[in-house]
């Protein structure tokens, strides 16, 4: 059975692929389909995400029943023992963060609030901003703490100040209540409205969200003392050490955001100790709900889960365990799901797609028109340089160095987050580890990292639509292919392009090429801000927020089509499209099998949310950017008038 064999049942031949790519593919599938109750969409990409679940559930099982020996494996065990626990949780109530909210309510003043603040994030809790370790973009060869925006309790800062986002507010006022009166505070409305108010005043500080993908203008280097005099009002150091680093682990820093550090300072200066306490109690609240008894749960999913996500039901609880067992210990069971289901076979096929995929983009370089011959020649240096990682790392974490005891969960959880943390925090001053991996094997996703200039894909992602060892070719180029084609094209995305082949922020374009690719990046920005998704009528995509992955997604099924090209040159001469097969040429199975990957249903209210934040368009209009492919419109046959047309001259082509 080959992998469109899956999709037939769910098209609707009533529409065209002329008209909608995506609506001829998957429209009776979208008719018929339940999204979970447990879930806020669905479609491959979460069905094989379940999968994987359950093919983790039996490893973790397998661990705690002892069928599979080790330290490691006692600690999966012990871990998912202490979550599965519900009686002992349900017992303890909310008795475990109790200390910790006294201990807030004792803060006398803002040099206790910075040292609170590290330790809470120190065990996994936010603070008044993000702070996260990578490689320096201008030197990928040390690693720099950066600094983000952060405070918020809601999903962007325009939840805080929009109208469109007015009912979403008085939900969360209504949350923050309900967390103030499980915890038995004095007065939760009141505390509520402080919280509120306090985030509102952090939100007037942040960035639009398009701004912040900006890599020229989010890479500012500090030192110390000028972080300290951008928010003097904040303990910096006392906050550090509390972290579990010194002074020297934010000797020089990246501030992603430096007006919001200013703004903070200021904020500080306005709010006193009585409008801080409650916001830091929330914090604690809010890390700590998933873990307590079920009413802090229920709660919290109301809010997080039903109200902004549309989901109606809350996981199950071994699902909810298999995700924190995986958060605290992944590549422990990675290493088992690798040994389980990553055949060697899959690995050698996948070398070859990205070599055909590599070839393609040198291939498509050579021919640009727009781009001169000296540019070219630094965009084949970057190119001969990309890492691919496929499967799982060569060399999985060490965890021997966590601490896991029975039948305490939220002790588990604070060891689980320090200890990555510390983790975190060693990298400081260490050499550059290339080989570390920023996703579990897995996991049903790919990613490209522009400070290591590399292309990873996890074993999840590589079972079909995506990708299968007796899958036609076509459909794997349509699949797997597109997705190496996307990572690789975020290489030369208008973020990614500014990196040069040693992941380092370095101009490499000359004026005349940076101006003639900002034309075309532009044109695809006006071209996606008039999209208005088919279950959100009169709501548009913002262009400026997708267009890195609209580039990705561009480039990558343009790419896949050409190394798809390559992959038939052998072929006989009377077959340039492919075999033919079920009255299509494998050309069109590449375009059918694309739109198949983006089989998704989502419930509207995450699919509002994710048009304010989400940097990816929505499913629909990701299959059909087909329509700015020529090869598309050949294929095709498609005519002035169909829904998919775009006249020549309109149609962008990047790489």
């Amino acid at each position: 059975m080959t992998i469109l064999d899956d999709a037939r049942a769910g098209m609707n031949p009533d529409v065209r692929p002329q008209d909608d790519l995506f609506g001829h593919v998957n429209g009776t599938w979208l008719q018929e389909a339940e999204i979970p109750s447990d879930r806020s969409s669905w479609g491959p990409f979460v069905q094989l995400a379940d999968a994987a679940e359950e093919q983790v559930r039996a490893i973790v099982e397998a661990c705690a029943s002892g069928e599979v020996a080790g330290d490691e494996a006692r600690k999966i065990g012990e871990l998912y023992g202490s979550f599965l626990d519900e009686q002992r949780v349900e017992q303890l109530g909310w008795e475990p963060i109790r200390a910790t909210l006294d201990e807030v309510a004792a803060l006398p003043d803002l040099p206790a609030v910075a040292a609170f603040l590290g330790r809470h994030e120190r065990s996994g809790g936010g603070g008044l901003f993000a702070s996260y370790v990578d490689t320096d973009d201008r030197d990928s060869d040390r690693y720099v703490v950066n600094f983000l925006q952060g405070g918020l309790g809601l999903p962007d800062e325009s939840y805080y100040r929009e109208d469109k986002f007015a009912e979403i507010r008085e939900a969360y006022l209504a949350y923050l209540t309900r967390m103030f009166t499980l915890v038995e505070r004095a007065d939760p409305e009141g505390d509520a409205a402080t919280v509120l108010r306090v985030e509102t005043l952090l939100a007037q500080g942040h960035w639009e969200r398009a701004a912040t993908r900006d890599v020229q203008k989010t890479y500012n280097l500090r030192t110390l003392a000028e972080i300290e005099q951008m928010c003097p009002a904040f303990d910096w150091r006392g906050w550090v050490t509390a972290l579990g680093g010194s002074e020297t682990t934010i000797a020089e820093c990246v501030v992603r955001q430096p007006s919001y550090l200013e703004h903070l300072g200021r904020s500080l200066g306005e709010l006193s100790m009585a409008d801080l306490e409650p916001w830091l109690a929330v914090r604690v609240v809010r890390a700590a709900a998933a873990y307590l008894s079920d009413d802090f749960v229920a709660a919290h999913f109301d809010f997080y889960g039903r109200t902004l996500s549309g989901t109606p039901e809350l996981r199950a609880r071994w699902k909810r365990g298999v995700a924190v067992v995986e958060s605290a210990l992944g590549e422990a069971l990675g290493r088992e799901y690798v040994a389980r289901h990553f055949p060697p076979r899959a690995k050698e096929m996948m070398d070859d797609l990205v070599a055909n995929l590599l070839e393609a983009y040198r291939r498509s370089i050579a021919e640009l028109d727009w781009m001169g011959e000296e540019t070219k020649e630094r965009a084949y240096e970057k190119l001969a340089t990309f890492r691919p990682k496929i499967g799982h790392p060569e060399k999985f974490r060490d965890y021997s160095g966590l601490t896991v005891v029975p039948n305490d969960l939220l002790a588990n959880i604070a060891a689980a987050a320090s200890f990555e943390t510390d983790r975190q925090l060693a990298k400081i001053g260490s050499p550059v580890d290339r080989d570390e991996w920023f996703m579990l094997p897995q996991t049903v996703n790919a990613y490209y990292n522009p400070g290591t200039n590399e292309i990873c894909f996890p074993a999840g992602i590589l079972q079909k639509p995506f990708f299968s060892p007796d899958a036609d070719p076509a459909e794997n180029y349509g699949g797997i292919g597109a997705v190496i084609g996307h990572e690789v094209g975020h290489g030369f995305d208008d973020q990614g392009a500014q990196y040069d082949g040693h992941g380092n922020l370095h101009d490499w374009w000359s004026a005349d090429d940076k101006k003639r690719f900002g034309e075309r990046s532009e044109k695809l920005v006006a071209q996606y801000d008039v999209l208005e998704p088919r279950n959100l009528p009169g709501e548009t995509v913002n262009g400026a927020l997708t267009v890195g992955e609209n580039i990705g997604d561009l480039g990558g099924l343009t790419i896949a089509l050409k190394a798809y090209r390559i992959s038939l040159e052998d072929t006989p001469e009377e077959l340039p499209d492919g075999p033919e097969r079920d009255g299509g040429t494998g050309v069109q199975r590449l375009f059918l099998n694309w739109a198949f990957v983006w089989r998704t249903k989502r419930r509207i209210e995450q699919e509002r949310q994710y048009l304010t934040i989400d940097p990816h368009s929505p499913p629909e209009f990701r299959a059909n950017i087909v329509r700015n492919l020529d090869e598309f419109h050949t294929a095709f046959g498609t005519a002035p008038g169909d829904g998919l047309w775009l006249d020549p001259e309109e149609r962008v082509r990047i790489w």
